[in-house]
Order: C-alpha cells, then structure tokens, then sequence
C-alpha cells in the first residue's frame, strides 16, 4: 500500500515518518528513581526488538535515569514523558534523552513551553505531541460537548500550532483514545490536515488478550490506509508483551521487513486427523528465539487436504496433515510424508536449514 508522505524526524539512530520502516516502541512500568531496574527492562525491552522506549519521569531528579542507562549498555533511543513540570522536560534534555512527549496544553503557561521548544530545537531533539481522550482543554469539551475525534484532533493541531509558532517543527503526533473507533477517526484527520508523523496506538486497551485485539483493530485499520509511522500496543502486560503483539500487527498488514518466522495455520475442523492445535503452539515455542539473520520464512501447517496442498505449496515450505501424518512441501513441491510425531523437528529443521 501506498504510505502517507509526512516530515521525517530522527529519534535518535531511528528515523520515523515518510518511507522509514514503521519503528515499535513500548514503555517501561518500573519507577524511573529505580534506575537499576528500568534499566533492566530497557535491556529486556532491546532484547526483544523495540526501536524506541519510553519513560515516565515525575521528577527532575529522576531525569538522570537516561544518562544511567545510556552508560549501562542501553543503545535505543530513550523518551522522557513529562506532564505538568516543563523544569522536568528541561532536566531530561540535558541528562540525554533523545525525545521529549509533552501535551503543551498541561505544560502551563506559554513561556514555559517555549522554555522547553527552544532547549530541544537548540539540541536537536524531536517533540511528541500526546493527546489523549481522556485529557482534553475544558474549552475543547465545551466545544464539542465530549472527548469526540474532532475535538481529539484539534487539540492535537492546535498544540502543534503552539510548537510551530515557536519555531519549533521537528514534531510528532500521538493520538489516544481506550476508543477503538475515535482513535481511527481522529487519526485520519490529523493525516488529512498535516504532514507530521503520526504515532498509533489504543491507549487503556486492556490485557495481553483484548489490548492486541483493539489495537490490532485500531493499529491496522489505519496502516491499511497508509497512516501511521509508529507504533505502540498498549498492553496491561510486561513490556515486552506489547513489542510481541506489534511485530504480529505489522506482520499481518505486510509491513514487517525485518525477518522472522511467519506461521500459516488452519483453524482445524473435523477433517483435522492430526493434534494441530498442539503442533502449532509448539512449533511457535520451538522458532521464537531462532535467529533468521534478516530472512523471513513462511512456514504453513495445515490440517487436512482441502487448502493444505495448496497453502504449503505457496509457503517457503509446510506440511498438509493426513491421518496421524503429514506431506512435507518445500517451495510448492511435496517431499514424503512425515510422521506425526516428527512435524515439529522437521520443520524446525527447514527452519535452520532455510536461513543458513
């Protein structure tokens, strides 16, 4: 699909917007005071694959969490999330994080934004912009009568007005709503009247279950559309969960370029003569941590004759289940039958042998 063309800013080494890869980022749940720990997580959260990480910051002592981290081994780049305190985003700045999210309009008065819009743009460092439904001007409820997407997205504009009569461009937007349908819309009118990079995500979406469910909804609706230059899937889960959960979303829109291992799998029905449900979720365990080196490998396993042949014909290779057996297909060309019992190894074994 084609992409909305927007500003591009760096974060760090990590470009978002126009045709940069859609980057993932979660944030850390362990006080920013305990810096031993965050940074943990922040290594953890590396491990794992996110591009960007974000931290809470209540206090301006707590702002030396990002040299901490950065003398620690930390090499993603790190964003200080900062409300109410501009002193705090200031302490931030100077202590090294790459990115500073801020709502201006909880900021305070308008000297101590441009406090904060000078100081970045002095060093180089992009603003988010984060709007959320649940923290709107009074003037804007009053307006609209309740958080709806247009008040949502005029909020958002009107605080990049703020920046922009600054001086101050090198800007992203982030729209949040716990609604899937209000995200989307308020989305799509922040896309249609800019040129910033927009930052996706279900805010309040619930737990590792339901949060990928609505922000898939939400997250995918929108890349499907071309919107959309970063991500985050806001999960009541370890961090790491919501980096798990995005790389699915990208995948499952095509917009994952960066390897893996991909499973095609029926949804069984009575035709199903093998344990697929099983062999599916230990095949997943069994390629999790295996290293493609870059590569991306569709592995399809599927239960009976009706789509299996075809389906692992189209795979990188796969199996089509018989009773208690399954047909080894490697790039559409069967191989011999494999005993039920040995599906997982096999193609575990493909997996290997595929990346090198």
């Amino acid at each position: 699909m084609d992409r909305r063309k927007t500003r591009q800013i760096k974060v760090g080494g990590v470009s978002i917007g126009s045709d940069s890869p859609i980057s993932l980022q979660s944030m850390t749940n362990i006080p920013a005071h305990d810096f031993e720990g965050t940074t943990r997580q922040l290594t953890r959260l590396e491990k794992a694959g996110c591009d960007i990480a974000r931290i809470a910051v209540p206090r301006e002592d707590c702002a030396a969490i990002f040299t901490y981290a950065k003398s620690h081994g930390v090499t993603i780049p790190l964003v200080a999330d900062i409300h109410f305190d501009y002193k705090i985003a200031l302490a931030s700045l100077k202590a090294g994080a790459d990115k500073i999210r801020i709502n201006p309009g909880n900021i305070g008065e308008s000297w101590k934004v441009r406090e904060v819009a000078t100081a970045a743009k002095s060093m180089g460092i992009p603003i988010r912009i984060g709007v959320n439904g649940g923290s709107l001007e009074e003037s804007l409820l009053k307006k609209y009568g309740s958080p709806t997407a247009e008040a949502i997205a005029e909020s958002a504009l009107s605080q990049a007005d703020v920046l922009e009569g600054f001086g101050f461009s090198d800007i992203v937007i982030s729209i949040k709503s716990s609604d899937v349908c209000k995200m989307v819309k308020a989305s799509e009118i922040v896309a249609e009247n800019s040129l910033y990079p927009l930052h996706l995500g279900v805010t309040e979406a619930g737990d590792a279950f339901s949060g990928l469910v609505k922000n898939a909804a939400g997250i995918g609706a929108l890349l499907t559309h071309g919107i959309g230059d970063t991500i985050r899937v806001s999960l009541t889960a370890d961090p790491t969960e919501e980096i798990k959960a995005g790389r699915e979303i990208l995948k499952s829109v095509g917009m994952w370029h960066r390897g893996g291992v991909n499973i095609i799998s029926c949804p069984t029905c009575g035709r199903t003569k093998v344990d697929l449900i099983s062999l599916v979720g230990k095949l997943r365990d069994a390629v999790a941590e295996i290293d493609t080196k870059g590569k991306s490998v569709n592995v399809a396993v599927m239960g009976c004759v009706v789509n299996g042949p075809g389906e692992a014909r189209e795979a990188d290779f796969g199996i089509a289940g018989g009773d208690g057996f399954g047909v080894l297909f490697r790039r559409g060309v069967p191989e011999g039958r494999v005993e039920e019992d040995r599906i997982v190894e096999t193609l575990v074994s493909n997996v290997l042998e595929f990346v090198g």
